[in-house]
């Protein structure tokens, strides 16, 4: 029996057999699962970009989500994982535009029309690569439910809670200093920018009697106020007052202002006011009814209101402005400096705030909403702590800039508009516009009942897995959104994962040849190997220091494994077939024809532990703690059944009942550890000679601990 298992596991020669497998059953439709299945259990995934090839983020974050989802399928659960790529917005403009560039064109060449049939294009060949890189790490998502976020429906679904929010008065167009990328040609929130630490100067500069210290001397002069804090006794004397100053662009006038949020500390205390070009500022503007003087554009460069520096770029204007400085005899010295510089998060490009027309969504009674179920408990974080800079942005919400003048996108629906909108905007959509929201009317044929829905179905959805860098951005918008459109919360849980960062605990970039390809790894060890070893690491800490050698340890595990089934095949091609075939159920489903009083200590011992094991394993899924159920596998698979009862088996007089308990507990072991390395267990258990199996490993029953954990259990 044991030539029908190779000498040497290959993953190669298993893991597309196996999959082409699992998509021939169709199991991953929960509408083709065996059996009755009353409860659901729906995972969406977090949409990649369509510019997106697999990182070693991702396959945590894939690997996580699958070993939920065959946990709880193996369960009985009618289980629902849903994938789909996000169009992206700017990021796949921005791919789109390097690839005409490489043409010598631009996408003013070809005019808003073709550049759209263009990225169209690239979305056909290019934007399905991540999905297919999906596959190859295992994952049993229904890819009949395939899903984009500029489909025919989901384009109407945008369009509906769009006009919703309008016809409610929460959607306004309005001018307001916002994030501009010069680059991109369009705004940014907040959360679409990264910090870049960076060295720089702070000048300090004399502003008449006061003197104020900025890192930005380009923008002095759209200066319209100096700011100063109402408890600072060095500047109460000139609080209300104009005082002259004297500019590069000649003599002026400004007036002094107080206000509790200038910090006393920073710089020199005073702080120049720039409503155009900051947003703080632009709130201190709106609060004192300040003039707003743009003298940087959409494009970079000086406007006309900044006289003799007109066209020039913001560095030219800097090095310029500083030069007049000196000349004239306001600066009055220069620091070295390291300053957060903002920069667009797609190319790189340095921000610069400037005065625009956009379109805002209130956001005070949506916030409100998105509190309410976190703070009641129906939606849990895990790990708890991130509860806390959920509450906080929501405490300090500001209107969300959902416009983008960009050309890729859903274009917002008001007759002559040409933005489009941000895109997450139709992110925070995922959970429900999937499944078929908004709903279309549909009757009943001769008094049938209508076809129940996927919305009906499948949401609320069951648990969301992502990273901490979107909490804001994706998870506090979907949690209000599916309050405001469908009146429930699109999930129960939200587990935030670890970051993968470098060995040496620094961020990885495929730019700085610092990214780990999964491709690779899966080539290299193979695919269990390299889920295995990457939830081996997933310890509960906030990041991990990726380690190849945990991978590597992975296909060890693999090879033992295999190694073990083959002895145990080779001890039952010893004994009548019919005497060995064994019922699949759970651990305490009793073994036929097993003589119980015959049962050895070793026999009860791992009895007793594959128990304990099975109700630990059980426990650490239902929460969240995937390294703990992959360690505690490991040691049992590996010390208690191979190093210990195996060795002793090899020795053991009574073969018929040992070779029954190694065919279980190998049944078991295997059950166990199928949502984490599905390819091997899978062919493993095709090979097994089992009464009652199932088509697949799959859709086997998960092993749940008896109530008592006894060796007579059995």
């Amino acid at each position: 029996m044991s030539s029908e298992l190779p000498k040497i596991y290959n993953p190669k020669k298993v893991e597309n057999k196996i999959y082409k497998l699992w998509e021939k059953s169709s199991f991953f439709n929960p509408d083709k699962l065996p059996g009755k299945r009353k409860k659901t259990y729906t995972i969406v995934i977090p949409p990649p970009n369509i510019t997106g090839s697999l990182h070693i983020g991702h396959a945590l974050n894939i690997t996580v989500q699958d070993v939920l989802i065959r946990w709880k399928r193996m369960q009985g659960f009618k289980t629902l994982w849903l994938p789909g790529t996000d169009h992206a917005g700017i990021a796949a403009q921005v791919v789109v535009e390097k690839e005409l560039k490489k043409e010598g064109l631009t996408k003013f060449d070809l005019g808003r029309e073709k550049f759209i049939e263009r990225v169209w294009q690239w979305r056909t060949k290019y934007g399905n690569i991540i999905l297919e890189q999906f596959k190859k790490l295992g994952s049993s998502l229904d890819w009949s439910r395939t899903r984009f976020t500029m489909d025919k429906d989901y384009v109407k679904a945008v369009e509906n809670a769009f006009l919703h929010y309008h016809k409610k008065g929460w959607i306004y167009r309005g001018e307001r200093t916002v994030n501009w990328c010069p680059r991109c040609s369009t705004s940014l929130s907040d959360l679409e920018i990264v910090y870049q630490e960076e060295p720089t100067e702070f000048y300090y500069i004399k502003y008449g009697p006061l003197t104020i210290a900025t890192v930005r001397p380009e923008t002095k002069i759209g200066d319209t106020a100096v700011a100063v804090n109402p408890k600072d006794p060095r500047y109460k004397q000139y609080i209300g007052k104009i005082i002259d100053i004297k500019t590069v662009l000649g003599k002026a006038q400004i007036k002094v202002i107080t206000d509790e949020s200038v910090d006393m500390n920073f710089g020199t205390g005073a702080m120049k006011v720039t409503p155009a070009h900051d947003i703080h500022d632009f709130e201190l503007g709106e609060k004192y009814g300040l003039k707003k003087k743009q003298v940087i554009g959409p494009d970079g460069r000086m406007t006309e209101l900044a006289g003799k520096y007109t066209g020039l770029t913001v560095m030219e204007a800097r090095r310029q402005i500083v030069e007049d400085m000196k000349k004239i005899g306001i600066l009055e010295k220069v620091e070295p400096y390291t300053h957060n510089i903002a920069r667009c998060y797609r190319c790189n490009t340095v921000i610069e705030p400037i005065l625009s027309q956009q379109w805002f969504l209130k956001m005070e009674k949506l916030a409100k909403l998105a509190e309410k179920p976190v703070k009641k408990g129906k939606i849990k974080f895990h790990p708890r702590n991130f509860e806390k800079p959920y509450f906080e942005w929501l405490k300090n919400i500001k209107d969300w800039c959902i416009s983008r003048q960009i050309w890729w996108g859903h274009k917002i629906p008001i007759k002559g508009e040409s933005d489009v909108l941000d895109t997450w905007f139709s992110s925070a959509l995922w959970p429900f516009a999937t499944l078929g929201w908004p709903r279309t009317r549909t009757s009943s044929v001769r008094g049938k009942p209508k076809k129940t829905s996927d919305l009906d179905r499948f949401y609320p959805t069951d648990v969301l897995i992502t990273d901490r860098g979107i909490i804001n951005l994706w998870v506090t918008r979907m949690i209000f959104s599916g309050l405001e459109f469908i009146n429930k919360i699109p999930f129960k849980d939200v587990y935030i994962h670890a970051t993968v960062l470098t060995r040496e605990g620094k961020r990885m970039s495929k730019s700085l040849g610092t990214g780990v390809d999964p491709i690779n790894l899966i080539e290299k060890y193979g695919a269990d190997a390299t889920r295995f070893g990457i939830a081996w690491q997933i310890m509960g800490g906030q990041d991990i220091r990726f380690v190849e050698d945990n991978i590597v340890m992975g296909k060890k595990f693999c090879n033992k494994i295999w190694n073990a089934t083959r002895f145990v095949l080779e001890q039952i091609s010893k004994s009548p077939k019919e005497s060995l075939r064994l019922p699949t159920g759970q651990a305490k489903i009793k073994i036929q024809n097993l003589n119980k009083n015959g049962l050895t200590q070793a026999d009860k011992k791992i009895l007793k532990i594959l128990n304990e094991t099975i109700k630990s394993v059980n426990k650490d899924l239902e929460n969240f703690r995937f390294g703990k159920a992959t360690h505690k596998l490991y040691d049992f698979f590996w010390h208690d059944f191979c190093d210990v009862y195996i060795e002793r088996a090899k020795i053991q007089k009574d073969k018929k009942n040992t070779q029954k308990i190694l065919l279980y507990v190998l049944l078991n072991s295997l059950k166990l550890l199928h949502p984490f390395i599905p390819f091997i267990s899978e062919e493993i258990y095709q090979k097994l000679p089992i009464k009652n199996k199932k088509k697949c490993l799959m859709v086997e029953e998960f092993p749940s601990s008896p109530a008592s954990a006894k060796a007579s259990a059995i």
